[in-house]
């Protein structure tokens, strides 16, 4: 959270004429209600279940590019259907900037509470996981949407 995935990942998109498609996005949609009142009302748990659903939901899609949440990786078959997808990019920022750019925010569940602290230990159960499944990573620390989704963009033209 906190790296730039959706604006990233429409950056991407746009420029590659594809669409675009955010799991979060389509769990509310199915669902009727936000995020946050799913993990509120049948917990984490449940939302996870919901992440592997949509994804099984695109496997027979071609031609998009796909944000997910950042806990969508802790199930190794939602890493599996991933790969099935397409390359995994994952979009990485230092824990300052990622904390910058949530605090003013009341919407992310996992970070209730002192933010620093969670975004540091969200970070540390997290990154061996990303670090392990990832294809190709970004910091977006230091750099613009634009700048980053161009960088992925090349990386995805290299392995064609």
């Amino acid at each position: 959270m906190g790296v730039g995935k959706s604006e990233v990942g429409r950056a991407v998109a746009e420029k590659l004429k594809l669409n675009f498609l955010d799991t979060d996005e389509l769990i509310e949609k199915t669902e009727g209600r936000k995020i946050a009142e799913i993990f509120a009302e049948e917990g984490e748990d449940h939302f996870r279940e919901l992440e592997c659903e949509v994804l099984k939901t695109l496997a027979d899609y071609d031609h998009f590019v796909l944000s997910t949440g950042g806990g969508i990786v802790l199930r190794e078959e939602n890493v599996e259907l991933l790969k099935e997808i397409g390359p995994l990019v994952l979009l990485s920022a230092r824990e300052e900037i990622i904390l910058q750019r949530v605090k003013d925010t009341d919407d992310r569940p996992l970070l209730s509470g002192d933010k620093a602290q969670k975004i540091k230990e969200i970070l540390s159960v997290r990154n061996p996981i990303y670090n392990k499944v990832a294809d190709f990573t970004v910091d977006t620390s230091d750099i613009t949407p634009d700048e980053a989704a161009d960088k992925i963009i090349e990386y995805v033209k290299s392995k064609s």
